[in-house]
């Protein structure tokens, strides 16, 4: 794994917005990076990213059976009492998922660890099936790149095919936030991935759903909403006045409501818990459990729910090393320091795509500092060797 200079291409600007990547920059700070690029040999791609992504998806997927049948597990997860039946006749029937990111920390030496698993609405979706993939064409295009380089991306491909399995009848609405651009831009990458899909997409802001007297979705022009894929958290649909007409199954959801078990970092203590010393978790305890102890005075901190880096705290010697601020209070998790990549002041954090559950892709966010938030950068990466 090694972090290298790249001249940016002469109209990277233009390629990105192209693509759907209108928010490649904020203000004077880039969000789309491509003056630097990580380059990973096929042996770290193979053996320390994706075999070890497929090994967690697999727990994940082992490990919600447990903590169905356990309503212990539940309420150290914070699962509210009324969506517990609804969880487990979303998983008794099998309701598929789409896709999930994990984060994990890799700095090219030894087993990469899971940091959180990002399985309800991961960003980054657009950038890194689509714009990364544009660039290592395009560089090997001009000879930037050698014509044997590859990249770890066959995200796009495997959407569609997901799609083509889910079970879908004709249509499929897909569902962000009003005025959110990097979830309209998502949205709509993923409205082109459904048509390719052979069904047909309709955006539409959450806000603009209606609900009819016999608790069903509609749209504006009050079609039934028979499928959605809402790029809105399931803890936000819990606490939100319509949140309990999802519980009657109005329609298919995408990500199912099983995804609350693995959308909440309160995952990485259960998994730890089921699989002490497996070498691609980080000991991880609630905040709390006298266990957490052995962790001494080295660790970090985060909400069970939190998002993009908020509210995380770095401790080193029992006293906080960095903090980020945030909206999110409550209870928390520790986990152990990850080996993390370092270089030149910037940290890189690995996400590792599944798609169906099976691994596809990767992504690099970037962030000067030791904490990855929203404003980390996205970094492109090739595989040589």
């Amino acid at each position: 794994m090694i972090r290298e200079s790249s001249r940016p291409r002469p109209d990277w600007r233009q390629k990105c917005e192209t693509a759907g990547l209108t928010f490649h920059t904020d203000g004077a700070i880039p969000y789309w990076d491509e003056t630097v690029r990580y380059r990973f040999s096929l042996a770290q791609i193979e053996n320390d990213i994706e075999a070890p992504t497929g090994e967690l998806m697999a727990m994940c997927y082992a490990a919600i059976d447990g903590l169905i049948g356990d309503p212990g597990a539940l309420d150290r997860l914070g699962i509210p009492a009324d969506f517990r039946p609804a969880i487990a006749e979303s998983w008794r029937l099998r309701d598929r998922d789409l896709y999930g990111r994990f984060d994990l920390a890799y700095n090219g030496r030894g087993p990469a660890k899971l940091l959180e698993f990002n399985a309800d609405t991961p960003t980054a979706l657009l950038e890194s099936a689509v714009v990364q993939w544009q660039w290592l064409e395009d560089l090997q295009a001009v000879r930037a790149l050698p014509a044997e380089s590859d990249q770890f991306n066959s995200i796009h491909e495997r959407l569609i095919a997901a799609l083509k399995q889910m079970g879908i009848d004709r249509r499929l609405h897909l569902a962000s936030m009003r005025d959110h651009e990097e979830d309209g831009a998502t949205i709509m990458y993923l409205a082109d991935v459904t048509q390719q899909a052979g069904l047909q997409p309709i955006p539409i802001a959450i806000e603009d759903i209606g609900i009819d007297p016999r608790g069903r979705f509609t749209d504006l022009q009050d079609n039934f909403i028979r499928a959605l894929f809402k790029l809105y958290p399931w803890e936000w649909m819990a606490r939100d006045a319509f949140g309990q007409y999802t519980l009657r199954r109005p329609c298919l959801f995408i990500e199912p409501v099983w995804k609350m078990l693995l959308a909440n970092k309160g995952l990485l203590a259960e998994l730890w818990r089921l699989h002490p010393g497996h070498p691609n978790l980080l000991p991880a305890w609630y905040e709390g459990d006298p266990e957490a102890a052995r962790l001494g005075a080295d660790f970090v901190r985060k909400p069970l729910l939190g998002r993009e880096g908020a509210n995380v705290e770095i401790r080193l010697r029992g006293a906080v090393a960095a903090a980020t601020p945030g909206p999110y209070d409550g209870r928390a998790v520790l986990q152990a320091i990850g080996p993390v990549f370092q270089n030149q002041g910037q940290t890189a954090i690995l996400g590792s795509w599944v798609v169906a559950g099976q691994p596809c892709g990767l992504c690099i966010r970037e962030e000067q500092g030791p904490i990855t938030t929203n404003r980390a950068r996205f970094i492109p990466h090739y595989i040589l060797g």
